[in-house]
């Protein structure tokens, strides 16, 4: 075995795990799941049923990833984030009968490459957030983040754009539509409401 699991976590046996990933206490990997190399998963973390993960994930803590969800590399999934699966959530059916598994389609929270998603947010399927996007504490993603955007509030709107090191981009004076990391200097454009890298 070529990653760590902490005793008192469950991993089904039909879950791959990545070399070098950890899974702590409490934390839950369901069946089919997939992590990539490198992953953490922390304190009561679930990752539901055939969930795909990719490389250097961060779960944190009590964050839940509900199946058929999709996490791309490099992924921070804040502590007691939630990714939601049920469009349309009850318990019953019309006529009051109990649903199970059978009695709903899940639909899934895809996020991209780098993207952020801090503490306590909440992402409500079916949505995606882009490359390197960040999406604040608390915030409630009912639509699709475009890359790059940092969304905050309830519902999550844009109010900037952030680069690949997560700081809130400038825009650079005198040049309409292009933006500038103040930590690294990359630069940026934006055309119709998309944010590409130079």
């Amino acid at each position: 075995m070529n990653y760590r699991v902490q005793p008192t976590a469950q991993v089904d046996e039909s879950a791959q795990i990545g070399e070098g990933s950890s899974i702590w206490e409490l934390a839950q990997i369901r069946e089919g799941a997939r992590l990539g190399e490198a992953c953490v998963v922390g304190r009561g973390a679930y990752v539901g049923t055939g969930v795909r993960i990719g490389n250097n994930v961060k779960i944190q803590n009590y964050a839940l990833v509900y199946e058929p969800a999709e996490l791309g590399d490099g992924v921070f999934v804040g502590p007691a984030v939630v990714l939601t699966n049920d469009h349309n959530p009850r318990s019953v059916d019309p006529e009051g009968k109990q649903k199970r598994g059978a009695d709903w389609e899940a639909v899934g929270v895809t996020v991209a490459e780098g993207a952020s998603l801090g503490a306590r947010s909440v992402c409500v399927a079916p949505v995606r957030v882009g490359r390197w996007a960040m999406v604040a504490a608390g915030a409630v993603v009912t639509k699709d983040v475009p890359d790059f955007a940092l969304v905050v509030g309830v519902p999550a709107r844009r109010i900037g754009w952030v680069g690949r090191t997560g700081v809130k981009l400038t825009e650079v004076e005198g040049e309409p539509g292009v933006w500038e990391c103040p930590k690294s200097g990359a630069r940026y454009e934006e055309k119709d409401g998309v944010l590409s890298e130079r």
